[in-house]
């Protein structure tokens, strides 16, 4: 029976009863309770005799406010967003190199970037599949679990798992089985106010836990604000939404490619003609093969199930606007069913038309999901990430689900044989994680009808220099070139599977950015890998910015920089643009540079609310008014 307890009880409890090295499994992302694992990683600070080694992934931080005109920028804004959100003391110790000597922290996925420099985070980052993290965890003798919980008036009895039932309910038939074998292992939870109950999967028994903690948290949960979705991210979105078919499957993954994506199902949805107009315009005549065979450019008849390790608020946006509406069989049917020909998805009454194994996203995510009754909520099913990520176990149903899959992921790098690269440098420090990506490409191979597909920007810009995301070579990949599919840049589409090598380069070459394809054919007829005599076709030798841009221009309703909404004022998204801007522009290290720049700004009464926001607008000493004069470059050169 569940015992209710302070969290200062709760971590008493925990040291009477496990051994002197407490192995601690947190749910990935936003299900870890803060306030306790915080006050247990102080208490294990303080006694070297014991060892604490917490299993984990994502753990979220605020962002790194920078310093100068960033940090003027964004810290009234994470103040905002982020609020009384409660900071890992540990993480902070791992930024620093300063973790103690008894305490270790193992993830399999990092939070995006911001841990390159952390040679303890690098040193005990896990490479690890999604789908096996639970497997190894609990090989690892997990001894400790504790989680953040969702409850509700309506289910006294019950408590939701709500955003990560991903691996918790993969561990729970191990830790049964561990415990049958007299095994001690402790599973700690506490109630989040502003979690949403979730329910189907993810509801669990309260006895499910030995220790609850009594208080509940109404700390601001943490969020991932809607970041502006760029040209280049746009039209990747717009090629790849013609390969999406109507009563399929679509996984997409976070971050401004996928807003992008879900943007360009919004417009062939709800603006068909304007969608078409606009793809006209691009000239996708080499792909429209491939777009017949494959994908399809009419609004959804039918509508998508969506299956997806991470229930992304893109997926919400599209069931909200029907086009996520298909619901797939609960079970196996049976012949009976099969030969009474009551097999319509549409009339399954408890049908689903999304499985997600965790969810994050920005705080109308959050707000939209707990306004939702509980009839709707059932058709969003949380559950274990062993479902979704494979195939095996219950595999007759998930293909049955799974039709015309369209695994969608981003890369940051390609090889131009068809390697993809996600989550490591060369160097071999680790951006983030393979998560569940191979997994899903495998998927795009095994399952019939389906397609993996990833995108990414064929180029990019920092400090002024410009360079290629498809590349030669690179020292490490995520996902093996025998695994190629479809790549998808703001330039088109590339269809991999099953070709030959040389007609593999010429295809992502036509992908490519016209700056770099003399260089790039170059590097593989050195190497014989494309024919002395190779010529690029003409159509594909305008890969060009300015192309794309013009094209944009003549369908501006069809480019919104925040598709999904967004979290900043009117105000800050003007500056946000400005010093994006600059930082792609000029090194902001290099004073002689940025003193050139500061030389064409306009007057300070052209944008007086945008100086007041950052505090410049009487600028003191000869760096403020630097800082005035960079900023107000970059708001004339972005204003809109």
């Amino acid at each position: 029976m569940v015992q209710l307890c302070s969290i200062e009880q709760a971590v008493d409890d925990v040291l009477a009863r496990l051994p002197a090295h407490i192995h601690m499994g947190l749910p990935l992302g936003l299900g870890k309770p803060n306030h306790f694992v915080n006050a247990l990683y102080r208490r294990i600070k303080d006694l070297p005799e014991r060892q604490l080694t917490i299993y984990t992934a994502l753990c979220l931080g605020r962002p790194d406010l920078g310093d100068g005109l960033q940090k003027r920028l964004i810290e009234p804004f994470v103040e905002r967003v982020f609020g009384d959100y409660p900071e890992f003391d540990f993480l902070a110790d791992l930024h620093r190199d300063s973790l103690p000597a008894n305490i270790r922290i193992e993830q399999f996925f990092l939070q995006p970037g911001s841990l390159l420099n952390s040679a303890p985070a690098q040193q005990d980052y896990v490479s690890s599949n999604y789908s096996h993290a639970a497997r190894d965890i609990n090989a690892a003798g997990l001894n400790l679990v504790a989680q953040l919980l969702a409850s509700s008036s309506e289910h006294p009895d019950r408590l939701s798992l709500s955003c990560n039932p991903d691996i918790t309910l993969d561990l729970l038939p191990m830790i049964a089985k561990r415990r049958e074998a007299g095994e001690t292992i402790v599973l700690v939870g506490q109630v989040h106010t502003e979690l949403p109950y979730m329910p189907g999967d993810a509801e669990v028994d309260i006895d499910t836990f030995d220790l609850l903690i009594d208080a509940k948290d109404s700390s601001t949960l943490f969020s991932t604000p809607n970041m502006p979705v760029g040209f280049q991210d746009h039209f990747i979105g717009l090629h790849a939404s013609t390969l999406v078919r109507d009563g399929g499957t679509l996984q997409i993954g976070i971050g401004s490619m996928g807003d992008a994506l879900t943007a360009a199902l919004l417009a062939r949805q709800a603006d068909n003609a304007g969608y078409q107009a606009l793809l006209d315009d691009i000239n996708l005549s080499q792909w429209a093969q491939l777009i017949q065979r494959e994908g399809g450019t009419a609004p959804f008849a039918k509508g998508l199930y969506g299956c997806s390790e991470m229930f992304v608020n893109g997926l919400l946006v599209l069931a909200d606007a029907g086009i996520i509406r298909r619901k797939v069989y609960p079970d196996v049917p049976t012949q009976e069913q099969a030969n009474a020909g009551t097999l319509d998805e549409a009339a399954q009454p408890d049908g689903i038309c999304v499985h997600g194994g965790f969810f994050l996203g920005p705080r109308s995510f959050y707000e939209r999901l707990r306004e939702l009754p509980q009839s709707k909520l059932r058709e969003f099913n949380m559950t274990r990430i062993s479902y979704i990520n494979e195939l095996y176990g219950q595999e007759q149903l998930k293909r049955l689900q799974r039709i015309d899959a369209r695994f969608i992921n981003t890369v940051f790098t390609m090889t131009l044989l068809g390697a993809g690269v996600a989550d490591q440098l060369e160097d071999g420090r680790v951006l983030s994680g393979v998560g569940g990506q191979y997994n899903f490409v495998a998927q795009g191979h095994a399952l019939e009808g389906a397609r993996s597909m990833l995108i990414l920007r064929s180029w990019r810009e920092s400090g002024g220099d410009v360079s290629s995301n498809i590349v030669w070579e690179y020292g490490h990949c995520t996902i093996p070139r025998h695994l190629r599919d479809i790549v998808v840049t703001e330039y088109g589409i590339a269809d991999l599977r099953g070709k030959s090598d040389s007609a593999v380069i010429e295809a992502l070459l036509n992908i490519s950015d016209s700056r770099f394809q003399p260089g790039l054919i170059e590097q593989a007829q050195k190497v014989g890998k494309l024919p002395k005599d190779f010529r690029l076709d003409p159509r594909f030798a305008d890969n060009t910015p300015q192309r794309l841009q013009a094209i944009a221009a003549r369908h501006p309703n069809l480019f919104p920089e925040y598709p999904l909404g967004c979290d900043f004022t009117a105000i800050e998204r003007d500056l946000l643009r400005a010093l994006n801007w600059l930082k792609s522009k000029f090194k902001l290290t290099e004073i002689l540079e940025l003193g050139k720049a500061a030389l064409d700004a306009p007057e300070a009464s052209a944008f007086p609310e945008h100086l007041e926001r950052m505090q410049l607008t009487n600028p003191e000493g000869l760096k403020e008014e630097l800082f005035q004069r960079l900023l107000l470059t970059g708001l004339k050169a972005t204003a809109q």
